[in-house]
């Protein structure tokens, strides 16, 4: 029996396995820690090294380190005074201890092994947490750290402006910390004097000890004492204040907000002290009465007395009581977005009468810059007569500029050649492939904006400035070939990452491109040799990328070599706001050629939400349109907005990567506070080369933004304003399947009548509110290398019944010429007409209506709009041309060659006497031959044009055996229903003959 009672204790299993299964977990956890900080490492590492390679290493450096500094900073504070109360409540508990019917000696005596690590991680817990909700205020340290004068103060405290901007913001953050450190602390040591016998909440008499009740009290009375203070710096929070109106200080702020302010903070301070004497006194009753009035003061003073100033003192006389702060607001505002000097000049609206045959030509002088082509509609007809290869696209909606040509400024419409890796065939999109061969796009692709070649359907009517297809050789009007450097390593479509360099001089290129981006659609093979790029020719940084992008082929792959170099963060966009974290970028960047080579340009905004007394509104809200995509915005925590100033011109060279960022806003403090917080990231403004400076614009977002604040702060008088009786508003664009604004265009201005100049401009026009007629038409002059650039300008309509864009739009839809024009395209379904962008412009007598209109001929994916006509309206006059001339010629029924009339048109009723037609020749079999016959000429003579390289001709002939052979089709329908007999078949043919 005893031989079988000590086999027992051989039996280890369970205690084997429990070691192993904690090592196991020890294990796990150790590698998945050190697996999120080398991941961190590598993510931290990489980007120096990439900050450091595009130029901006100081801007790494100092995000770095005030990140790094307040972590530690608030991190320490919060958790070194919560472990100190908890180890002073620890240090002064009652030496005896009694069991208590509350079973705490259970918990007590659990804790007590391991109050060392408790305590020291409980330290570290809170710490953590403070610091990562201190890291997320780095801009408000640096704002704060180094803020410059505003040089201007608000209307009600008289404070500068800086004060709510730069130090407010930071002050309320420390104040809210400090509270939440005495919170934390509280409760920690509450929950310690318990555990330990200071409090003591089963007796009747004496539940604290006075060890817990200093401490309790002196942690009471701090955090009362920082709500004394934060009730003061509560004040000045009402400037910014949103109210049903308007945001800033009103009648009731500052009639019954601010003295409850005032009031609350000195009850707050006397609080604070009860709490501060019971160190002493040892009793809770002043305390709990002043905390208590606090309480009860808060809800009185802070909430009831304010509504029932704004319900019985404000609404009965709401426009005289809220007439001065009213006026503030339009003052502040209009200061804060930038409309303090627009100027205003009346402008005759809508012509009258029956227009004269010699304005026409007046009005077609002001018209010979107007532009008829739509960046948004002709994109398919960039994409299929330039994109050459399938892997090659441009952006969803065009840009437009304006360049010398030949002596002459021309507006253009124009796009990069940019790599899209989507149209690789999927069988051929591997890593080595989408990241070692397909790396980059070619050149730029442009059109005039004001030209339209009536007879070239094959470019969709489009005249090419830049590109491949306009003629055997191609057109090179904006550069010069042998010089221009036509690959695009950076842009809006760019590949996540690309590693570019081969081993030595003698190995053969890899990366796909075209032979000639302006000439030729053959490609070439290059090898990426600019400064731009990360090298990765160690192992130890190819281990680092590989990680970052989670790829082990930066160890494997032969393609990384010595001399490789990782191309990455490569859009504009993303580039400008790593190196200027602080800047607001425009959702437009937009491609210029400036010395040879192809740079993206950007606009980089300050903006804040702290303006006093400043209308803030939704960023969002106030720049989208029908063209709208993404906004970029990421230097406030909400979207709105009430300050924003066109600080910075960011370029970003498209082959290198290389960024710049100029001051362009000399006076602003923002950028003034920034530039001394990152010294050396902004060039000067004088830095800006020539070359440079004229394809600079102003920046659409802005204006976006100030038409929409303009729509009811034109209005300057408080009490028009309460009113509302002369309310605009952007109108909706006509053509846009949902509810959006119209977007604004960039053109020339026409110089009409000297209110406005001819200079490169961005219009848009306004509406009266929820009505259609026109109200008032801005323009800002958009070239930077004029004086007056920048310069707003409001043309107020006389004339309140002249129709807006969607009126105009109805209008030309319901005229009887269009109709009969546009018949046989709304018919057939696949030619749908689409209608362009409205434009609205100002000429002699008057405003003017233009309008393009597209036709896809053929359906599928290789189908492209072309620009078939155009309509004009001017007055109650509609025309409607392949041109604008001719459109307008038909508006004013005048033939602008001569100047003669053209006829009137004939009398509603009469009948007009048909033209017989031409008989064709021969029968149909012999009708049928010679179509096939000019079908096959005209395929061979593809195949000689196709040898030869000469795309355009190619696609001619393409056309015309398509057109040859629709024919003979249709002839040989014809003939068999004829051959059928039927009545049907009969009556069938001769519709169609």
């Amino acid at each position: 029996m005893s031989e079988l009672f000590d086999e027992e204790p051989e039996r280890p299993a369970p205690e084997r396995t429990g070691r192993r299964t904690r090592a196991l977990v020890i294990t796990g956890v150790v590698l998945i820690v050190g697996f999120f900080l080398l991941s961190a490492f590598a993510g931290l590492y990489t980007d120096r090294l990439w900050y450091k390679e595009v130029g901006f290493g100081g801007v790494f450096s100092t995000m770095l380190w005030t990140r790094v500094g307040l972590f530690l900073s608030f991190g320490a504070v919060m958790g070194g005074v919560v472990a100190l109360n908890m180890y002073l409540a620890f240090r002064f508990r009652p030496l005896f201890l009694m069991a208590g019917p509350d079973g705490v000696d259970r918990y007590r005596d659990a804790v007590t092994p391991i109050r060392g690590w408790l305590l020291a991680g409980v330290g570290v817990v809170v710490g953590i947490f403070a610091g990562t909700s201190a890291i997320g205020q780095w801009r408000t340290f640096l704002l704060w750290r180094n803020a410059e004068e505003w040089g201007s103060k608000d209307a009600y405290f008289k404070k500068d402006i800086g004060f709510y901007v730069f130090d407010l913001p930071w002050w309320n953050f420390v104040i809210d910390f400090v509270m939440a450190v005495a919170i934390v602390s509280l409760i920690a040591t509450a929950i310690v004097h318990y555990l330990y016998g200071g409090i003591r909440l089963q007796v009747a008499h004496d539940r604290l000890t006075p060890a817990a009740q200093v401490q309790l009290s002196v942690l009471l009375g701090a955090f009362v004492l920082m709500k004394s203070v934060d009730y003061y710096l509560d004040r000045y929070d009402l400037v910014a204040d949103d109210h049903r109106l308007f945001t800033g200080m009103n009648y009731a702020g500052e009639n019954a907000m601010l003295p409850a302010r005032n009031i609350l903070v000195g009850v707050a301070l006397i609080c604070a002290v009860l709490f501060f004497l019971n160190v002493w006194r040892k009793t809770w009753q002043l305390p709990s009465v002043g905390l208590a009035l606090l309480a009860l003061s808060a809800v009185l003073l802070g909430m009831i007395w304010p509504a029932i100033v704004q319900n019985f003192q404000v609404k009965p006389s709401e426009a005289d009581k809220e007439n001065p702060y009213i006026k503030a607001n339009i003052e502040a505002t209009r200061e804060a977005y930038g409309l303090s000097d627009v100027a205003t000049e009346d402008f005759p609206g809508a012509p009258t009468g029956t227009p004269e045959p010699d304005a026409a030509q007046a009005v077609l002088g002001q018209l010979t810059a107007a532009p008829v082509v739509d960046p948004q509609q002709v994109r398919d007809t960039f994409q299929q007569r330039q994109q050459i290869r399938s892997y090659y696209s441009v952006p969803k909606v065009l840009d437009v500029d304006h360049y010398e040509i030949n002596g002459k400024s021309e507006p253009l419409v124009l796009g990069a050649r940019e790599l899209d890796q989507s149209g690789i065939d999927a069988s051929d999109q591997n890593w080595s492939n989408l990241h070692t061969v397909y790396t980059h796009g070619e050149g730029l692709i442009a059109a005039y904006a004001n030209q339209v070649a009536p007879g070239d359907e094959v470019n969709g009517r489009i005249v090419w400035a830049e590109g491949i297809g306009s003629g055997s050789s191609g057109r090179t009007d904006l550069t010069d070939a042998s010089k221009f450097e036509t690959r695009l390593y950076y842009g809006e479509l760019s590949p996540s990452y690309s590693i570019v360099g081969k081993a030595s001089a003698k190995d053969a290129s890899v990366e796909l491109g075209l032979a000639d981006a302006g000439n030729s659609p053959d490609v070439q093979r290059t090898t990426y040799d600019g400064e731009g790029g990360v090298p990765i020719g160690s192992t130890f940084n190819q281990l680092m990328y590989a990680i970052k992008f989670g790829e082990p082929n930066f160890l494997l792959s032969g393609r990384v070599n010595d001399n490789s170099k990782v191309l990455y963060n490569r859009t504009p966009t993303e580039r400008v706001e790593k190196v200027a974290p602080w800047l607001t970028v425009d959702g437009d960047p937009y491609p210029a050629v400036v010395d040879g080579k192809i740079v993206w340009i950007l606009d980089g905004y300050t903006t804040t939400d702290r303006y006093p007394n400043a209308q803030r509104e939704s960023f969002a809200a106030m720049i989208d349109d029908s063209l709208q995509q993404d906004t970029g915005l990421q230097t406030i925590p909400t979207d709105e907005i009430n300050y924003m100033r066109s600080a910075v011109k960011a370029t970003v060279d498209a082959y290198d990567g290389t960024v710049t960022l100029y001051q362009w806003d000399e006076s602003d403090p923002i950028l003034k506070t920034w530039m001394k917080a990152f010294p050396g990231a902004v060039e000067p403004r004088s830095a800006i080369e020539d070359e440079l400076l004229e394809h600079i614009r102003y920046p659409e977002d802005l204006f976006k933004v100030q038409r929409y604040q303009m729509a009811r702060y034109h209005v300057t008088d408080a009490g028009d304003f309460y009113q509302g009786n002369n309310r605009w508003q952007v109108p909706e664009d006509p053509n846009a399947s949902r509810e959006v604004f119209q977007p604004p265009y960039r053109l020339f201005a026409t110089g009409a009548a000297d209110s406005v100049d001819s200079d490169w401009s961005l219009t848009s026009v306004f509406v009266p509110y929820r009505k259609g007629t026109v109200a008032s038409y801005l323009q800002v002059n958009s070239d930077a290398t004029k004086p007056n650039f920048g310069k707003l300008r409001l043309l107020e309509m006389t004339d309140q019944n002249s129709p807006g864009p969607g009126q105009v739009v109805n209008e030309m839809k319901q005229d009887e010429q269009v109709i009969d024009t546009l018949r046989d395209l709304n018919v057939q379904r696949d030619t749908p007409p689409r209608y362009g962008n409205l434009l609205t412009l100002p000429v002699e007598g008057g405003l003017i209506y233009i309008e393009p209109i597209y036709v896809v001929r053929t359906s599928g994916s290789s189908s492209f709009p072309i620009l078939q006509y155009v309509i004009v309206k001017y007055g109650e006059n509609v025309g409607i041309g392949e041109t604008l001339p001719a459109a307008l010629g038909d508006a004013f029924n005048v033939d602008l060659e001569t100047g003669q009339p053209t006829g009137e048109p004939p009398e509603p009723g009469t009948p007009e006497t048909p033209e017989t037609p031409e008989e064709p020749a021969g029968t149909l079999d012999e009708q049928i031959a010679a179509a096939l016959r000019d079908a096959d000429e005209a395929f061979k003579a593809a195949t000689d044009a196709q040898k030869a390289g000469d795309t355009v001709t190619w696609a001619e002939q393409l056309k015309i055996a398509q057109d040859a052979v629709e024919e003979a089709v249709k002839l040989a329908d014809q003939r068999d229903k004829e051959a059928g007999g039927s009545p049907e078949n009969e009556a069938e043919g001769a519709e169609q003959q």
